[in-house]
């Protein structure tokens, strides 16, 4: 196959934890060829959708895991699929990215679809599902935040388009930061936020699921550090190895008819306790964590998924 990445700065990844990276591994494994840009060179010109970049070759070497070849500009079209893996934020540029790359959807696979990317941001797609979640609120009005803390006594406070950990806020109810926080939203950030319960099985881990056309395939567990609300790996979280229990396998099959529908291929859930907390469909990590720790080699699962679509 001919594919392309859309993705951030090859040479600034983590090799050992980069699941784009893991992906073009296993690509370059079965011999497909790849070309690599970054965002910002994407250009619609008239009905034909370009970007400018370089054919990649990778390894799994530190200081030395990709080679590129002259710089040339692609038509997207040409090309059997396009993987959209550039981080958040979602902000408008990355919105505007999806609205490109809708024009080649007729001639190439593009994972994830991007008008469900658009549609779907994280913490907006989890908010069908409300019996899975905790209590949660979207909002960017004071009034209404102020009494579902009331409410709720024990929060936390998330950027609605935020990723990684970003400006999370635990704010239990004697601390006395929420009035600050709000105003650091309302002044800075200038959408709405989710609120949600605290969840006090987040000290036990927040379980990261990995679903290939909606089916579960494989999880780790990421485990706050001490003195840290957050447990994303790279603020300090401690990866586990974690079975699927019953109660995933079950949320799993919710949210899987809607993932497919969508064609969501690649997505990545968490789970803290028995409760869905988000649906993570711009740029899904966990990968090489899952596979170190003894799980399955989602890498190859998902390579093959892709060539069965393209039959």
């Amino acid at each position: 196959m001919r594919i392309a990445i859309q993705m951030d700065p090859i040479d600034g990844i983590d090799i050992e934890a980069d699941t784009t990276f893991a992906f073009m591994l296993e690509a370059a494994k079965r011999g497909h060829e790849q070309f690599y840009y970054t965002p910002n060179r994407l250009t619609l010109d008239g009905p034909r959708l370009c970007a400018t970049g370089h054919a990649v070759e990778v390894r799994a070497e530190k200081g030395n895991h990709a080679s590129l070849g002259a710089q040339e500009t692609l038509d997207l079209a040409s090309v059997d699929v396009v993987l959209l893996r550039q981080d958040p934020p979602f902000d408008m540029g990355y919105i505007t990215t999806t609205h490109l790359l809708e024009h080649i959807v007729q001639d190439t696979l593009v994972v994830n679809d991007p008008a469900s990317v658009r549609n779907a941001p994280e913490k907006l797609l989890v908010m069908h599902f409300p019996d899975l979640m905790p209590p949660s609120l979207i909002s960017l009005d004071p009034e209404a935040l102020a009494a579902f803390r009331e409410r709720h006594r024990d929060i936390v406070l998330k950027p609605l388009y935020g990723a990684g950990g970003a400006g999370v806020f635990h704010l239990p109810e004697a601390d006395r930061n929420f009035n600050a926080v709000i105003e650091l939203f309302t002044d800075y950030f200038r959408v709405p936020m989710i609120a949600q319960a605290y969840v006090p099985a987040v000290r036990k881990g927040d379980k990261r699921i990995i679903l290939i056309d909606g089916v579960p395939v494989g999880a780790v567990n990421r485990v706050p550090a001490e003195g840290e609300a957050r447990s994303n790996l790279h603020v300090g979280g401690r990866a586990e190895a974690a079975p699927l229990t019953a109660r995933d396998k079950a949320i799993c099959e919710r949210i899987g008819p809607l993932l497919r529908d969508q064609n969501l291929l690649f997505v990545g859930i968490d789970v803290i306790g028995d409760v869905l907390t988000e649906i993570n469909v711009t740029s899904p990590t966990g990968v090489q964590e899952i596979r170190r720790l003894g799980g399955p080699d989602i890498a190859a699962l998902f390579w093959d998924a892709v060539e069965a679509k393209l039959g």
